[in-house]
């Protein structure tokens, strides 16, 4: 079976969007239109997701996740709630995008003849101003 892409997959059904009055950009609108979008997502519950998939989401870095497994996205930037709830999916999609990329594995690297001597000749140079600094012999 071939591995769908994370943007390809319909997680529609899973999401709980819930609207509150937002702080954001809107005047006197703002006390009286519920503009801010909270988008939920129960990671554990999660049907399009595998376990390993789910293991990588809940180990992401960050205080998006709760403690009872639930993802939560948030936005009130607009004046909208409809744009504040298509800049959550698309948060949403980038996280999870993220969250599940590998990361390139590190190539060991040798310090460089040069590199090497210049660390010398700096641990040279400030052992000899600490030697200067000492009360002593003149």
């Amino acid at each position: 079976m071939s591995q769908v892409s994370i943007n390809d997959r319909d997680f529609s059904p899973e999401w709980n969007f819930t609207s509150s009055k937002s702080s954001g950009p809107g005047g006197q609108n703002v006390n009286k239109v519920n503009t801010r979008i909270e988008l939920r997502f129960d990671i554990n519950k999660s049907k399009l997701l595998s376990e390993p998939e789910k293991e990588a989401i809940l180990k992401m870095p960050g205080n998006k996740i709760n403690h009872a497994g639930e993802l939560i996205i948030v936005s009130q930037s607009s004046r909208s709630q409809l744009k504040n709830k298509e800049e959550c999916i698309a948060k949403f999609y980038h996280l999870l995008a993220k969250a599940l990329e590998k990361p390139r594995p590190r190539k060991a690297t040798a310090p460089t003849r040069s590199s090497i001597a210049k660390r010398l000749e700096r641990k040279k140079y400030l052992s000899e101003k600490k030697r200067l600094r000492k009360k002593g012999d003149y």
